[in-house]
């Protein structure tokens, strides 16, 4: 390391902790301003790390699966403290977020929602939060879906979700068939997505018996939550809103919590001082009580730590290695496909059940309205705020 790269100063890992703490319980708007006020205070402020050597640093974390504003603080408190300085300012990052969405959480599920003027509220949010989540797919298109190529990548994938073919099986299938294609080996490519077709099929073929096979399964258990957490943490491309298919697959589609509440606790994670992937402890909360929501929370941040705990000397070297950069472009196309065919899933399940077709429909025009104009880290606890105040109005 080049003695001159600005350095952090010498803190304890008390201090350390707790100036972390302080990001988490400020990190309102999303990523973009989350790293943002870390950049601001880290790099420009205090040159803990020269701003080439964040951009580079950032430009990896984009690359990898997981909320970047968490990756970063784990990071730069490896940076600063070693490997138990990078635990300590994870921890306090998501400490904030993940308390007040546990005490969410446990009001929820304690208080009267159906037929209540609280119930009206969440039907106004779920109106808004599809709005938020439409922006958030045309954001996250914007920067990820660059070429032809990767286009054909998301259709292809959302084509797949739709016949029911398993994420598993679709995004290395399309991850592969871009690396192949971008560097001009159309065969190969081609190959891919024949085998990934014949694996697909097999596995659509094999379904009724699976069905049947798991039919009557028990209430969830803290492995699985940990499981369904743990591939939504190592399968988040492009922010956080990728997460939502992969949890909602393992948990709404397995009877363990409904899509009406999975929207809702997607509503309140968008007013936390949090990385929006906390919306998986509520998802836990609800699926499996405490015990679920600290496990499936745990698996969706473990790769955020992982990377860089364990990673730290290499992952710079990562933006250079083209070949796993194409594959992981390919990938996180085929993820932009599959959230774009959850949203409308999502959409559905609201308008059904809203008592107003024609009230809903109007929340989530002007809500769509105000995501597109209005940039701000507010923007969206306001939209979800004003959502839940003309639930209560029109939907009661």
């Amino acid at each position: 390391m080049d003695p001159t790269d600005p350095r952090p100063p010498a803190l304890t890992h008390w201090a350390l902790f707790l100036r972390f703490l302080r990001f988490g319980a400020l990190a309102f708007g999303g990523p973009v301003a989350q790293i943002a006020m870390i950049r601001r205070e880290l790099v420009d402020e205090e040159r803990w790390i020269s701003s080439d050597r964040f951009n580079r640093l950032l430009a990896v974390m984009q690359v990898l699966p997981g909320p970047e504003a968490h990756e970063l603080c784990v990071h730069l408190g490896v940076r600063a403290k070693g490997r138990l300085g990078g635990l300590l300012a994870g921890l306090g990052f998501m400490l904030p977020g993940l308390l007040l969405m546990l005490l969410l959480a446990w009001a929820y599920t304690r208080l009267p929602i159906r037929g209540t003027a609280l119930g009206a509220a969440f039907l106004g949010v779920q109106a808004a939060v599809i709005a938020v989540v439409v922006r958030a797919v045309h954001r996250i298109g914007e920067h990820i879906l660059t070429d032809p190529k990767l286009w054909a990548a998301a259709l292809g994938a959302a084509a797949a979700s739709l016949a029911g073919v398993s994420f598993w099986i679709v995004l290395p299938t399309v991850g592969a068939a871009y690396a192949l294609a971008a560097t001009r080996r159309p065969a190969l490519a081609a190959a891919a997505l024949v085998v990934g077709a014949s694996v697909a099929a097999l596995a659509l073929l094999a379904r009724p018996e699976a069905a049947a096979a798991g039919a009557g399964a028990a209430a969830p258990t803290a492995a699985a939550l940990f499981w369904a957490g743990l591939k939504g943490g190592l399968l988040t491309f492009g922010g956080a809103y990728t997460a939502i298919p992969f949890i909602r697959n393992d948990t709404v589609g397995r009877g363990w919590m409904t899509d009406a509440q999975f929207l809702d606790g997607l509503g309140l994670s968008g007013v936390l001082p949090a990385p929006l992937v906390i919306f998986a402890t509520f998802v836990g909360w609800v699926s499996g009580g405490p015990a679920g929501a600290l496990a499936i929370t745990a698996g969706m941040f473990l790769p955020a730590f992982a990377f860089s705990l364990l990673f730290y000397e290499r992952l710079e070297a990562l933006a250079e290695h083209k070949r796993l950069q194409l594959f992981l472009a390919g990938v996180a196309a085929g993820v932009v496909g599959l959230i774009a065919v959850t949203t409308v899933d999502l959409a559905r399940t609201a308008a059904v059940r809203t008592p107003s077709l024609l009230a809903s429909a109007l929340i989530f025009a002007a809500a769509l309205a105000v995501a597109y104009r209005w940039r701000s880290k507010l923007a969206t606890p306001a939209i979800l705020a004003v959502g839940a105040l003309v639930g209560v109005l029109a939907l009661g």
